[in-house]
């Protein structure tokens, strides 16, 4: 690389925009300099490196995350602090196997080389750079490489500063910058988008996240509401303290006091013993209510009196005791439609919400879609013990036409699923590619729809309406307008839950307690 090469590099980052312009920039710059098919800059985490830029490979390497671990040409990489030129013929598989663009399937006897990214001593991350014609790299200069990665590392370390001070400038305390392991492993662990309305939601959590404000986490099944609250909880000061999650949906009403705030021993018939309950165990940390508006009014009051004072009372005991908590809730429910309906506090509601995120659906977020299956498709090729798992061109284009109703966690079933199908018989291929037919969202589909029914209300299901109460009357009139949209549907739960304005798990859910079912009649041939 000569001087006048290293100055026009030098002063075209200057001129980058943001972030992720001077990474591509950076990236075109060293292929200026050394010819290659393919070159990635990823950023060092925990056990593993995320790309930031990629030129050569397919899109959905941008989600995936290389767990050293599993990748010895990239652990190798960063075990030391100079330029690794790997034999044309070297053994260790490449973790680009099957994603270079300039060529479809297996790599043959290629060239692939790595240069670490230090700054104070410290691994900030690496570059690697492949070439499909052997020993490329063989007759690079040393001092060309030492450039290159010292022109890298310094790209690399403004961009981590820039970021840095644009944080400590939004909010009023210094955040973390990255996720702990275990936030980063559990179910994802990580939001992985660079839509719009993610990269509005990202600004949303940081805004917040340094705060003791309360949030109400809104948002479709399936999108990622507990990944929110989890995010919240690590770059809060509290992310040293527990996290405690409680289904709301999935405790009794009759057990829902005690299992929030505890209660003594004797206080009930079974309570042999006394019990703290999730209120006491996360003192100091986070609770998260998942589902809120599941929980009866007689316990939202009680939640209430929490979220004024501080204070706990366990069922059983005369006496209160302090706790501090902060609280994240999250629902798929219209909180403030319940409000108007009565089956929520109005001021338990406004207690929540005092900052409100939403949580876009998949289907919003179309550029993310494939960020987020290349994430999956490395989660499970690490769970079935798959060298490489990939998309074929019609099975990228297939995940992009598909609308999502189950939103990201249907997109995780549907790679784990696939990928399984396309493995079996496949025991011996070191890359296994998946395609259209391996997804098979027609018939994904299809599983929202159900075909056309012939409706009619469970034996003693809709009892003539009369005055006999309101729990009565109401009933009845839900049962009538859920079979109503049911009708009009032709039996898709999927629009009727529309047409009702409810979460379809809700609307079925709701009508197997008011005892609807539905009775389906076959024609024959």
């Amino acid at each position: 690389m000569n001087s006048t090469l290293l100055l026009e590099v030098a002063l075209d980052l200057a001129n980058s925009i943001n972030n992720e312009d001077r990474f591509d920039r950076l990236l075109s710059s060293i292929r200026k300099a050394i010819n290659c098919d393919a070159v990635v800059l990823l950023a060092f985490q925990t056990e593993q490196l995320k790309p930031l830029a990629i030129q050569g490979l397919a899109p959905d390497t941008l989600g995936r995350r290389f767990k050293l671990d599993d990748h010895p040409r990239l652990a190798q990489i960063c075990s030391g602090k100079h330029p690794v030129r790997f034999p044309s013929d070297s053994t260790l598989p490449d973790p680009y196997d099957g994603l270079l663009l300039a060529k479809e399937g297996d790599l043959p006897v290629h060239s692939c080389m790595g240069l670490p990214l230090y700054s104070d001593n410290q691994l900030m991350g690496v570059v690697t750079l492949d070439s499909l014609q052997p020993n490329a790299f063989s007759d690079i200069p040393e001092r060309t490489l030492q450039l290159i990665t010292a022109l890298s590392a310094a790209t690399l370390k403004t961009a981590i500063q820039l970021k840095a001070l644009e944080q400590r400038a939004q909010q009023a305390q210094e955040l973390v910058q990255e996720l702990t392991h275990e936030a980063l492993t559990r179910d994802g662990g990580e939001l992985i988008g660079n839509s719009p309305v993610m990269l509005a939601l990202k600004s949303d959590i940081q805004l917040v996240a340094g705060s003791d404000y309360s949030v109400l986490i809104l948002g479709k099944t399936g999108t990622g509401k507990e990944l929110v609250a989890r995010t919240l909880h690590q770059l809060s000061a509290r992310r040293q303290q527990p996290l405690v999650h409680i289904n709301c949906a999935s405790i009794p009403e009759t057990l829902a006091e005690s299992e929030l705030f505890g209660h003594a021993k004797g206080a009930f018939s079974g309570a042999e013993k006394a019990r703290p309950g999730k209120f006491r165990l996360a003192d100091g940390g986070t609770i998260f209510l998942d589902e809120v508006g599941e929980l009866p009014l007689s316990v939202q009051s009680k939640l209430l009196r929490v979220l004024q004072s501080g204070e706990i009372q366990p069922v059983g005991k005369d006496s209160v005791a302090s706790v501090n908590v902060r609280v994240i809730a999250a629902t798929n429910r219209d909180l403030a439609e319940e409000v108007r309906l009565g089956r929520f506090r109005a001021d338990l509601y406004h207690r929540l919400s005092v900052y409100p995120i939403s949580v876009p659906e998949l289907k919003d977020r179309e550029q993310d879609i494939l960020l987020l299956a290349g994430f999956f498709l490395e989660v499970t090729a690490r769970k079935l013990g798959i060298r490489q798992l990939k998309l074929r061109p019609d099975a990228q284009a297939s995940l992009l036409d598909y609308p999502w109703p189950g939103n990201v966690r249907e997109l995780e079933h549907v790679i784990s699923r696939a990928s399984l199908k396309a493995s079996r018989g496949s025991e011996h291929q070191d890359i296994i590619s998946l395609s259209a037919q391996d997804l098979d969202l027609d018939r994904q589909a299809d599983n929202f729809q159900t075909p056309a029914t012939h409706l009619a209300p469970a034996e003693n299901a809709m009892p003539p309406v009369d005055l006999e109460g309101l729990k009565t009357m109401t009933e009845t009139f839900q049962k009538n307008h859920i079979i109503a949209a049911l009708q009009h549907s032709s039996g898709n739960w999927t629009l009727a839950a529309k047409h009702l304005e409810l979460d379809r798990a809700n609307l079925t859910r709701l009508a197997k307690r008011l005892g609807i079912s539905i009775e389906k009649k076959v024609k024959p041939q």
